[in-house]
């Protein structure tokens, strides 16, 4: 049988223990990085589910305030420290079988301190060394030649040896964007100064890709234009600075190398071939997969969910342009991943999107193009790069609507 918790007095006691369910729940929602309101709506039907139908919301990014009722007592949540992918994922299970009625809500408590408490899949500097696979596939479809591959990879381990320093002195880890792109930068730009590759922005984007706040930038536009102003702008302004802080790495290492602006063109060598793509995809999800803790049960659906989502936006994106492919390939994600979840009937729709939506969010082709606004090239690349967030954040609202529909009545499970 399923049961919630007492319902306490009147509209809920100081220590109803289903504020404080809702309140955990909440920040650590928040802390696997969800968008607020979709946070606020999972809250909400969470709160019917427990016998509190009038429950009041409202989450911030750093934070969350709840209410049981319009008269019940306000209390604020602060977010604890980011929670990983499979915590996330393991989060939003717990939810979404508290809603089904699978389970009441002190297992609910226990399981979320088991969450917090579980250790990593793997060591972090393993996760770390998903970048490499990340830096390699990207460049094998944005700049398909042999030597900004190899220097791709070799930028790559740069990253992770910054990553793994910065995991170790939390103190370094604010430096990390503009350290990462100076010594990347320096690296590729020297070696297009010594005339052993072309082409070198690409090579930096890609290497650098795994590290840029795109997936920020669009979920801080996605907020604002659900209406959650105040965290949306948050996010924008986080975003913004971490990739100025990127683009300065850049930039100075151009200085230093003496690499002429006009070598900062986004500029192709080589066209990929089919195959090339279908391997620099693979080796991006599989090292995504590695990088963020990603649970085995749920990474053949992920990886589907990948592929059909990366087939139509490469397809759009060819003939209409990043912003109508980034609006194409977040909807797929979402549709793809909702059935995907109607037909595991186990990992939650979000757990399926998030890594596709890592694949979609222009934030290494939005780079190609802010870079080109530090250049010179300022006016088209701006409106290039702001298309492509923006068609990204459209698909990722559009999106969220698809998955709630409900599941057809004949893939329902049976009694």
């Amino acid at each position: 049988m399923f049961s919630t918790f007492p319902p306490g007095r009147g509209t809920g006691s100081p220590a109803d223990p289903r504020r404080r369910l809702l309140l955990e729940l909440g920040a650590g929602l928040l802390s696997g990085g969800l968008p607020v309101h979709d946070v606020e709506e999972e809250l909400r039907g969470l709160g019917r589910a427990l016998g509190a139908p009038d429950v009041r919301v409202a989450a911030l990014t750093t934070g969350l305030f709840v209410a049981l009722s319009a008269d019940d007592g306000t209390v604020f949540e602060p977010v604890g420290p980011t929670l990983r992918f499979e915590q996330t994922a393991d989060l939003l299970d717990v939810v979404h079988r508290l809603r089904a009625g699978g389970l009441d809500g002190h297992e609910a408590l226990r399981d979320l301190d088991a969450i917090r408490r579980a250790p990593a899949r793997w060591p972090g500097w393993v996760a770390d060394l998903g970048m490499l696979p990340v830096g390699v596939g990207l460049c094998l479809y944005l700049q398909p030649v042999a030597a900004n591959v190899v220097a791709a990879g070799i930028g790559s381990l740069i990253v992770v040896g910054l990553t793994m320093a910065a995991r170790r002195m939390p103190l370094l880890r604010p430096l990390l964007p503009v350290t990462a792109g100076f010594l990347v930068s320096v690296l590729v730009l020297g070696a297009a100064r010594a005339s052993l590759l072309d082409g070198p922005l690409r090579t930096i984007v890609a290497t650098l890709a795994i590290l840029l706040p795109g997936g920020l930038l669009v979920t801080g536009l996605s907020e604002i234009a659900a209406g959650a102003a105040s965290a949306g702008t948050a996010r924008l302004a986080s975003g913004s600075v971490q990739l100025a802080l990127f683009l300065a790495g850049v930039v100075a290492a151009a200085t230093v190398t003496g690499v002429p602006v006009s070598a900062l063109a986004n500029t192709q060598v080589a066209t990929p071939s089919w195959w090339l793509i279908c391997l620099g995809l693979a080796l991006t999800v599989a090292g995504v997969v590695i990088n963020v803790h990603t649970p085995p049960p749920a990474i053949p659906w992920i990886i589907a969910v990948i592929a059909v989502t990366a087939a139509v936006q490469v397809t759009v994106t060819s003939a209409n342009g990043a912003a109508i492919g980034g609006l194409a390939g977040a909807v797929t994600a979402a549709a793809a991943a909702t059935v995907a979840h109607w037909l595991r009937r186990g990992s939650s729709w979000q757990v399926l999107y998030l890594p596709a939506f890592w694949v979609v969010v222009p934030g290494s082709f939005g780079l190609l193009n802010t870079a080109q606004i530090e250049v010179g090239n300022g006016a088209h690349a701006l409106l290039t790069a702001v298309s492509a967030v923006f068609g990204v954040s459209i698909g990722t609202l559009i999106g969220s609507v698809i998955s709630r529909i409900p599941r057809p009545a004949l893939l329902q499970p049976r009694s």
